[in-house]
């Protein structure tokens, strides 16, 4: 063999030697350019609110910039959709929730992504009620006045909701579990509470129509329910966590006025493609836990009511296992209907 032939050998030894090496390189510097956060709503809401409180503080941890993209529509299925199908290198992640990756399931069997198999799922970020709040005009105190003016009253209770929410779930959860049922022993043979779903598009419309007194009452969380609260517009009568939420120390949970084991959360969390290399995974999931355990990060949240639940990749995809059960069950038995 000539020294030619032992020279180009040994480069192309060298060459795939690099190659190999190049993935482990950039993953072990990342990031090194910008990271794009899909955020599968307009700007302005919860998630957005809870996607920018991370993007600032994985900026400061990790040296380089995390930037928000909103993509809208479809209840979050779009953002949601486009994050599945990104290029799973660290460079883009998404906010995920209980509509877009627990809900819709139940609502479209065709969706085009699974939320538990087409994304890598990095941390929950924060967990809060509903609340059942009532235009003060009306009579409504308790809980246990609305469930007996309806069912003495059945089809004259109206109650608003945006379509497939989590006030839209916590609803009709409620409708469930306050159901009348031939044997109420081994629950078969039920009635949902008479109540009637009156839909608006968006939380705005709802919100003004409760506050004109169009409806008596909804389901929203509890931060969008705060100011209005607060200022003696609302009433609320109950939250739809297992705990009392300390924003509402007075008011009581569905779970204790008479319905143990209630509970409907909103929440968010952080997520990446499937296929993103494990070490930018727990790079991520380190910085987000160091991120949501700041005492500056944990006030900010808690602020609008919220929690912070436990951290880290397996409790997320634990919780999302049990909200895809729950909600896709709830809403086979509800008949609810994609719009």
């Amino acid at each position: 063999m000539n020294r030619n032939s032992i020279f180009i050998k040994a480069l192309l030894v060298c060459s795939l030697l690099c190659a190999s090496s190049l993935p482990a390189i950039a993953q072990s510097d990342y990031p090194n350019k910008p990271v794009k956060i899909i955020v599968p709503f307009p700007p302005g809401g919860t998630t957005d609110l809870m996607a920018r409180i991370s993007a600032e503080q994985l900026t400061k941890i990790l040296k380089q910039a995390f930037v928000i993209e909103n993509i809208g529509g479809g209840g979050g299925v779009i953002g949601a959709e486009r994050a599945a199908g990104a290029q799973p290198d660290g460079y883009t992640l998404v906010m995920t929730g209980v509509g877009q990756n627990a809900v819709a399931h139940g609502l479209d069997p065709n969706l085009k992504y699974d939320s538990l198999k087409d994304f890598a799922h990095i941390t929950l970020i924060d967990l809060g009620p509903n609340v059942l709040v009532v235009n003060p005009d009306r009579p409504f105190k308790t809980l246990k006045d609305v469930i007996d003016y309806a069912r003495k009253n059945p089809g004259k209770l109206d109650y608003g909701y945006t379509y497939a929410s989590s006030g839209h779930m916590a609803m009709e959860l409620m409708r469930q579990a306050t159901a009348t049922c031939v044997d109420m022993k081994n629950k078969t043979n039920c009635n949902p509470l008479p109540i009637v779903g009156i839909p608006y598009r968006g939380g705005g419309p709802l919100m003004n129509a409760i506050l004109a007194n169009e409806i008596p009452m909804i389901f929203i969380n509890q931060d969008a329910a705060l100011p209005f609260v607060a200022a003696g517009k609302l009433r609320p009568i109950a939250v739809s966590s297992l705990q009392r939420n300390a924003l509402y120390p007075n008011v009581p949970t569905v779970a204790e006025s008479g319905y143990p084991g209630f509970q409907a959360l909103s929440w968010a969390g952080i997520s990446a493609p499937k296929g993103t290399p494990k070490p930018i995974l727990d790079k991520l999931e380190a910085a987000m836990i160091q991120s949501l355990q700041t005492p500056e990060v944990k006030q900010r949240i808690e602020s609008v009511g919220f929690v912070i639940p436990t951290l880290g990749s397996t409790a997320y995809v634990n919780f999302l296992k049990s909200e895809l059960e729950l909600w896709t069950s709830l809403i086979k038995k509800s008949g609810i209907k994609p719009e």
